[in-house]
């Protein structure tokens, strides 16, 4: 929260979009939320509007890849407080110095080396993986348009760029289409869920997070915000 407190000082008047995996901190400090989904709608509606910058705190690759899809610059502010920070003079995405470590394993090497196999093949990268592999890629969506995409396309078969339990969900949408994988990418993190922990939790009401009511209606506004875009 400290961190977009300090881009709001260095762009003040830029809205905030945050990503809707933050902390409640972070949404009590935005404007908005964003899935990797409508990340792009969010921040056009923003820009319609009127905003020239948006603080835009996705990973650094979505944040990149969605202002190349919006046709707007994008820049990275300086990480250490007091340096002086570029000052863009167009429309553009301020974004943040992180990446998925999932995403950001995929490499433009990887999808040629698929593409020499299986020359075929339609390669479908998720947005957070760099904007180098999105581009050598033919399609590039969210999970969901993901799954969207495979369903009506036509291709002998897809190569699915993404976290590799997520990859297992686009499969399991379009049994009928075969699938290649680069499936040694898991993401520790979400792998940390099980079906038999969440289970427990609501067989014995425990782990209760409690989060003070006042933090709750700050971080409810920017998500009610982004539900109200269509």
């Amino acid at each position: 929260a400290a961190d977009v407190r300090g881009l709001k000082e260095m762009y003040p008047g830029a809205p905030v979009v945050s990503y809707v995996n933050t902390y409640a901190e972070v949404k009590a400090e935005s404007d908005y939320c964003c899935t990797s989904g409508n990340g792009a709608a969010v921040a056009k509606h923003l820009l319609d509007q009127g905003h020239k910058h948006i603080i835009f705190i996705p990973d650094e690759y979505l944040g990149r890849n969605t202002a190349t899809e919006l046709g707007v610059g994008f820049v990275l502010p300086p990480m250490i407080k007091g340096v002086q920070h570029e000052s863009p003079e167009g429309p553009c995405l301020i974004g943040w110095r992180a990446r998925c470590e999932v995403h950001d394993l995929f490499t433009v090497e990887d999808i040629q080396a698929i593409r020499r196999q299986f020359p075929d093949v339609e390669v479908i990268a998720h947005p957070e993986c760099s904007p180098e592999v999105v581009a050598a890629s033919d399609f590039s969506g969210s999970t969901s348009k993901m799954i969207d995409h495979v369903r009506s396309a036509d291709a002998a078969r897809f190569l699915l760029l993404t976290e590799c339990s997520m990859g297992d969900n686009v499969a399991a949408e379009n049994p009928d289409k075969e699938m290649l994988r680069l499936c040694s990418f898991r993401c520790p993190h979400m792998n940390t869920i099980t079906m038999e922990d969440t289970l427990l939790a609501l067989e014995k009401l425990q782990y209760q997070i409690e989060v003070p009511t006042d933090l709750i209606e700050r971080a409810r506004s920017p998500i009610d915000r982004m539900l109200e875009i269509r």
